[in-house]
């Protein structure tokens, strides 16, 4: 005798509580199913990530900034597929579970579905939305367009990805605020941690001043910045300064760059400001006020509104007598 006959015998001897005892026995049978698979990936996820720390020789997964990028994303990757495929292992037993519960309680699940067809064909504008969420989102996790941990802009809401769902992206921006956007709402994704991030600074300096002697001052602060122990692992090439960015009446704005890998740009750059304002200090070099505010008088204004209006059109009188 097998086990289904045993299950079969046992609820039988129940009576008339036989039905209610396999929809109760279904449930905790979906749950149990359902917290293996998730003891299961979540396994999967840990050793693939163990494997790629133990690869580096690192302890923290934030210590793979230093390692090879394509690391740091297959940990980002593996985790967020791991998100997704435990919510769609939920789903999927949820649905399967409610199939067998319809089919104990006498329901004709052949009927359900067919009449689930015809009301889906009936609903299929309003599911529509429901599928491109899906797709989209399974779609962007495939094409590693972003993981979590990223720092993206989606047009909609910009920040940290916190969670990819099955229809839902969880986005966390500067000021802490939790945005909730629809996978089918995202039309682009730019992320800003993937591969490498670039450094620009664009510093005015005295209109009047040697150009060469500032850009070799940049450069070489911005070179001693990027040997110093704290960056050198960080900051991928030499800085460049790349010439002459503008011109006004008061200042020469000068561009200088630094290749540092992903994420470390914002650290980078205000870093990299503090070191140049000390080597620009040494030097005393000023950096010039760019903005001016040109203060008129109440009758320097109504004479150049006068004379505005003499050249454009004729003044009217108006006769009281």
């Amino acid at each position: 005798m097998n086990v289904a006959d045993l299950w079969d015998s046992f609820t039988e001897a129940l009576g008339g509580y036989g039905p209610a005892v396999r929809i109760v026995g279904l449930v905790i049978a979906g749950i149990l199913v359902s917290l293996l698979l998730r003891v299961v990936i979540r396994r999967i996820v840990t050793q693939v990530v163990r494997g790629v720390k133990r690869a580096h020789k690192v302890d923290d997964t934030r210590e793979l900034t230093a390692s090879p990028l394509s690391a740091m994303r297959s940990v980002q990757r593996t985790r967020t597929l791991g998100s997704v495929l435990n919510n769609t292992a939920t789903w999927v037993i949820v649905t399967v579970v409610v199939i067998l519960i319809l089919t104990e309680l006498g329901f004709s699940v052949t009927a359900l579905v067919a009449s689930a067809g015809i009301l889906g064909a009936a609903l299929g504008f309003g599911a529509q939305s429901i599928i491109k969420d899906v797709l989209n989102g399974l779609f962007m996790v495939f094409e590693d367009q972003l993981g979590v941990g990223d720092v993206v802009d989606l047009g909609i809401a910009e920040g940290v990805v916190e969670r990819v769902g099955i229809r839902i992206t969880e986005i966390r921006d500067v000021s802490g605020t939790l945005w909730f956007v629809r996978n089918g709402e995202i039309l682009r994704v730019g992320n800003k941690t993937q591969d490498w991030s670039r450094v620009i600074l664009d510093l005015p300096v005295p209109y009047n001043s040697n150009i060469d002697d500032i850009q070799n001052l940049l450069l070489e602060s911005a070179k001693e910045f990027a040997h110093s122990p704290e960056w050198r692992r960080k900051i991928m090439e030499d800085p460049e300064v790349w010439g002459v960015q503008s011109l006004s009446a008061e200042a020469v704005t000068l561009r200088l760059v630094v290749k540092v890998r992903a994420g470390e740009q914002w650290a980078a750059e205000r870093a990299l400001y503090r070191a140049l304002k000390d080597a620009l200090d040494k030097r005393q070099v000023d950096i010039p006020a760019l903005n001016r505010m040109v203060v008129d008088t109440f009758e320097g204004a109504r004479g150049s509104s006068r004379r505005h209006s003499a050249t454009s059109e004729p003044e009217l009188t108006e006769d009281n007598s």
